[in-house]
């Protein structure tokens, strides 16, 4: 929703583009077809922000290339995937403007809040103004615009600071937790989101399609849950939401893509400081589903 909803507040109108199967991220042949219709109508988009799910990095390339055709400015959403990169450059500094989330459960935190990566000082001074209430460069409390305060407190950015200096060793330990999973996981027909050529996912969360496996997704949460193990299913899309059921979705030929992954897709734990121990007792009820339902079919 924190993709979506700012569009809402500044009085704009979102229109949504499905995903693709191989990152789950946004499609770029639905954006190019939601281009082509919006320039049929003499009205392009002011902007276009693409999300890398889970860290796993969005085909950004191919969705640079179509929003420089058609002059349209990329905004990326790396909230998710601080320490990913495309050709070794940092995802959220590839389009025009990029943000990292620290909220409480993202790769480092500083509780809340998060970071905007600017092209250039006059973009930084303007979000600055707008961040500290509009507040003009005056003695006194002078306001020209409406603004918010929208600042990250000295506390908290130096709290952030401090865990930069290890992100490299966190991004590598979910990793590792990622490659265990898959590795453990090949046996059952799971899937998982693929890494595009010359990126690198952090792997913030772990998250894998059950559609080719015999396991039902509610059905693993349930014992999973009875296990002591929290999961969730992977983000319900917007257009499945009830405050955006009536925004514009562009999908391609019909075929509604992130519809499906919602529908089999699970999250499993996949935090830096997760044990082998604990790790091994999720993949080993897991594995015991996959038992208990194959008996079942029997």
């Amino acid at each position: 929703m924190a993709s979506v909803n700012p569009i809402r507040y500044v009085g704009a109108i979102p229109v949504l583009i499905d995903s693709e199967t191989a990152t789950w991220n946004m499609s770029p042949d639905a954006l190019r077809k939601a281009f082509v219709q919006a320039a049929t109508k003499g009205k392009l988009p002011k902007a276009v922000i693409v999300v890398h799910l889970y860290g796993v990095v969005a085909k950004i390339g191919e969705i640079r290339h179509i929003c420089r055709e058609f002059g349209v400015p990329l905004i990326e959403d790396a909230a998710e995937s601080l320490g990913s990169t495309w050709h070794g450059q940092m995802t959220g500094t590839i389009g025009d403007i990029g943000f990292y989330s620290f909220n409480g459960n993202k790769i480092i935190t500083t509780s809340g809040g998060g970071m905007l990566m600017m092209p250039n000082e006059e973009t930084k001074q303007l979000a600055l103004k707008l961040a500290t209430q509009a507040r003009e460069d005056a003695p006194h409390y002078e306001h020209d615009q409406v603004g918010y305060n929208y600042r990250l407190s000295n506390v908290s950015a130096g709290i952030g600071r401090g865990q930069l200096e290890v992100i490299e060793q966190r991004v590598q330990a979910r990793r590792r937790v990622f490659a265990r999973y898959e590795r453990m996981f090949r046996q059952l027909g799971t899937t998982y989101q693929r890494e595009v050529p010359y990126s690198r996912a952090n792997r913030w969360l772990t998250a894998m399609q059950l559609d080719q496996t015999e396991l039902h997704r509610d059905t693993l949460m349930q014992r999973l849950a009875t296990a002591g193990i929290e999961s969730r299913p992977v983000w319900k899309p917007m257009h499945l939401q009830p405050v955006y059921r009536d925004a514009e979705y562009v999908t391609v030929d019909g075929e509604d893509v992130s519809r499906r992954l919602f529908k089999n897709g699970i999250c499993l734990p996949s935090g830096s400081d997760l044990t082998l121990v604990e790790q091994q007792q999720v993949i080993q009820t897991v594995l015991d589903t996959r038992s208990i339902v194959a008996e079942q079919s029997v």
